[in-house]
């Protein structure tokens, strides 16, 4: 038998594209100097007779005139910076182009199309292997380019399966190098592919060889067979025109993130383009489906619940979503709620970032003033407010109504949250002066509130972790999963990596006193996770507290972290979070850490490799009141820990930056503080982003959290999830011996 060729690769990659509709032509054939000819250069990259062909078809009733004067500005990204020029052309792609005329003494601009979104037939779908370019008196020949209307949207770089150099990697890096000595090509790319013939990948033009992804199914309905090549399913279930359109349109964003030099306060903003998973663009078009079927005239109002994994890009997932809801939703408002500032504020960072995608600028509601100005609009607008923001005046239980539209949609973050039932339960209503109690009142769940208010919008949710059988209220509120994306499914595709579980139990002595009251404060915090609502736990919790935050106990428990961060920094160099059970615990913690390392303390917050996250009052007493951080010093730490050359490399927490904070060089977790259910979940997976070579994230667990884990893997599979949430450490040495049995 032969060995397979690149070239056999090619030309089978060429022949599934014709089936798709694709017309082909061998690059040597359109080259300059060819009997056909479609370049007078081989710098130029874009087919303009094509494109002026395709535009007269899709747009007939603009003048000649004006576009020439568009395809002249397409033709014209002279910006030093590839991101730039590529982002602008984009905009250019999806938003057209205007070209504006005087009319009556009056400004006015044709609105030029250069690719007809939503008639495929209008479009020109070409591909081209053996395609030269020459930049700078040097050339490269990418194996194959995909044109539509003659622009050259898509770059394939194949190698050879059969020989054990040419991998996929090598595609990757090759891509780079065609970057850098031919840019004027990807001014234009929208997506990047990498194969050697059975592995392939997609992936966006500033993305690293991570953030290159497997696209898994040709329908979306089910994974395709690991028999059939994986670039065979890439052409069929991305490359097929009408989802490559819908990517183009809907599923790309360019997202901006300020950096401030903490030495010098100069800004800078960075720029990254973001291409959905095969996961998120499955999911995103359920979900706008039920959305749309849940909001018509006999619609239930129920968009369902999507649940994608933590770290897996949920977030990214629902600015997609918004993005093509409000183009296909008749101008709609959208009503992003969290149950925390914090994740409002990291949620809004997110959908703030990728405006271009969204059409308009997100709002934040300030307060509930703000809150129901914003929402008695007649259409359109992006809102973020937190669910706390629903309560009603005192003494009432009912909201005021805001707006009876059909038209306005309810996301929620974390939608399995206790916040969002409908029941009634009777609380004390409490003097401010006297704190005497002096009556009682009717308080229901704040999705009550949310119908009152919006008694017609349609809701949908947005969770990282399963809704538990127990959980009626979800159900009642959002409906059904719509897509389920879990743990398994995550690491397989190396959407996140494997966290790894050590207990270090033994290594700080509790005594028996302490285990018992630990092990009462489980059961108690099992029935309610908010154990600060109930005074019989407030008292077991304050032992506890005294036990754990027990000065040997805290002594030994830093000598431990320290000893066991540097070994872990000698192996793999990342970052750390320590949880503790108190914000006195937290800064006791930090002062014996830098009694062993006095050289990582720093007074200011710029600098120093140690930081406590945390509040605190002038009442809370000068040791913890040292550690009190303001929003924008939050931020400015948030954006130390998230770069990985910055000298923060270890963050102690109680409860901020456990949902939602995302840093990728984060490789292990401390944990000295009870957690169950969803927030132990969430908080395990602040180490389980993908970074470099990272080969898994750690958890490391001072408190005894295996029970807990147990129970919360028992309903996670409950659930229909597939995946342990962690693995034991033991697996992690086994792995590593067999690699060294290869070695």
């Amino acid at each position: 038998m032969k060995p397979i060729t690149e070239n056999q690769i090619e030309l089978y990659a060429i022949e599934e594209l014709e089936r798709l509709g694709y017309q082909y032509i061998h690059g040597l054939a359109i080259a300059p100097g060819a009997e056909h000819a479609e370049r007078e250069s081989f710098e130029q990259v874009v087919l303009t007779g094509r494109l002026r062909k395709q535009l007269a078809v899709i747009n007939p009733d603009i003048p000649e005139t004006a576009r020439e004067q568009a395809i002249s500005r397409a033709l014209q990204l002279y910006s030093p910076d590839l991101i730039t020029d590529n982002e602008e052309f984009h905009r250019f792609l999806v938003e057209k182009i205007r070209v504006p005329y005087q009319q009556d003494g009056y400004q006015r601009s044709h609105e030029v199309a250069l690719v007809d979104f939503d008639r495929i037939e209008n479009n020109e779908f070409l591909v081209v292997n053996q395609f030269t370019v020459t930049q700078n008196n040097q050339n490269k020949r990418p194996d194959i380019l995909l044109f539509v209307n003659g622009l050259p949207l898509v770059v394939v770089e194949l190698k050879n399966a059969a020989d054990e150099q040419a991998t996929v990697r090598k595609a990757f890096e090759q891509i780079q190098t065609y970057k850098a000595i031919i840019p004027s090509l990807f001014k234009y790319n929208a997506v990047c592919v990498i194969s050697d013939g059975m592995e392939c990948k997609a992936g966006s033009l500033s993305a690293d060889f991570s953030r290159f992804m497997t696209w898994k199914t040709v329908d979306g309905k089910k994974e395709a067979s690991r028999f059939v090549p994986q670039l065979e399913t890439l052409i069929k279930g991305m490359l097929n025109r009408s989802t490559l359109l819908d990517l183009v349109r809907n599923f790309i964003v360019f997202e901006k993130s300020k950096k401030e030099d903490p030495k010098t306060g100069i800004i800078t903003i960075e720029t990254e383009k973001k291409l959905a998973a095969y996961h998120q663009y499955h999911a995103v078009n359920e979900a706008l489906k039920s959305t749309l079927q849940a909001a018509s005239e006999t619609g239930s109002r129920k968009g369902g619940v999507v649940w994608h994994t933590q770290g897996s890009g949920k977030s990214l997932s629902m600015v997609f979503y918004t993005g093509k809801l409000v183009l296909s939703l008749n101008n709609p408002t959208v009503v992003v709620i969290t149950d925390r500032n914090d994740l409002d504020e990291q949620l809004f960072g997110t959908f703030a970032a990728s405006k271009q995608l969204l059409r308009q600028e997100p709002v934040q509601a300030e307060s509930r003033e703000h809150l129901k100005e914003l929402l008695k609009v007649a259409s359109g607008g992006i809102v973020f407010t937190t669910i706390q923001k629903f309560m009603p005046d005192a003494g009432s239980s009912e909201y005021e109504r805001l707006s009876d539209r059909t038209n306005i949609v309810v996301i929620a973050d974390e939608a399995h949250r206790t916040q969002y039932g409908f029941e009634a339960e009777v609380r004390d209503v409490v003097d401010k002066e006297t704190k005497e109690v002096i009556g009682q009142r009717i308080a229901y769940g704040f999705a009550k509130y949310l119908r009152d208010a919006l008694p017609h919008a349609t809701y949908i949710g947005f969770t990282g972790t399963p809704i538990e059988s127990t959980d009626i209220n979800t159900p009642q509120v959002f409906g059904n999963y719509v897509d389920r994306y879990d743990i398994k499914d995550a690491v397989t595709d190396g959407a996140t990596v494997k966290i790894y579980y050590e207990s270090r139990l033994a290594k700080v002595r509790l005594d028996e006193e302490g285990r018992r009251l630990i092990k009462q404060l489980d059961e108690d915090i099992a029935e309610s996770e908010e154990i600060t609502e109930k005074q019989r736990a407030r008292a077991k919790w304050a032992k506890v507290e005294a036990i754990v935050g027990n000065p040997q106990r805290l002594k030994n428990l830093a000598k431990d972290i320290v000893t066991h961060f540097e070994a872990r920094q000698k192996v793999f160099e990342g970052k750390a979070m320590i949880v503790a059970m108190s914000r006195r615990i937290a800064a006791e913690l930090y002062d014996e850490i830098i009694k062993l390392k006095p050289e990582w303390h720093n007074e200011d917050k710029t600098k120093g490799t140690i930081k406590v996250i945390m509040t605190a009052a002038s009442s809370d007493g000068a040791q913890m009141a040292k550690h009190h951080t303001t929003k924008t010093e939050r931020k400015m730490l948030s954006d130390r820990m998230k770069d990985e050359d910055d000298a923060l490399k270890l963050v102690i927490v109680r409860d901020m930056w456990l949902t939602g904070f995302d840093a990728p060089s984060l490789h292990t977790l401390y944990v000295d503080k009870k957690m169950v259910g969803h927030n132990l979940m969430q908080a395990i997976a602040r180490v389980n982003r993908v970074f470099k070579d990272k080969p898994g994230g750690l958890v490391v667990d001072y408190l005894g959290l295996g029970t807990s884990l147990k129970e919360a893997l028992s309903f996670y599979s409950n659930a229909g999830g597939k995946g342990d949430p962690t693995e034991n450490i033991e697996k992690a040495v086994e792995v590593m011996l067999e690699k060294m049995e290869v070695v």
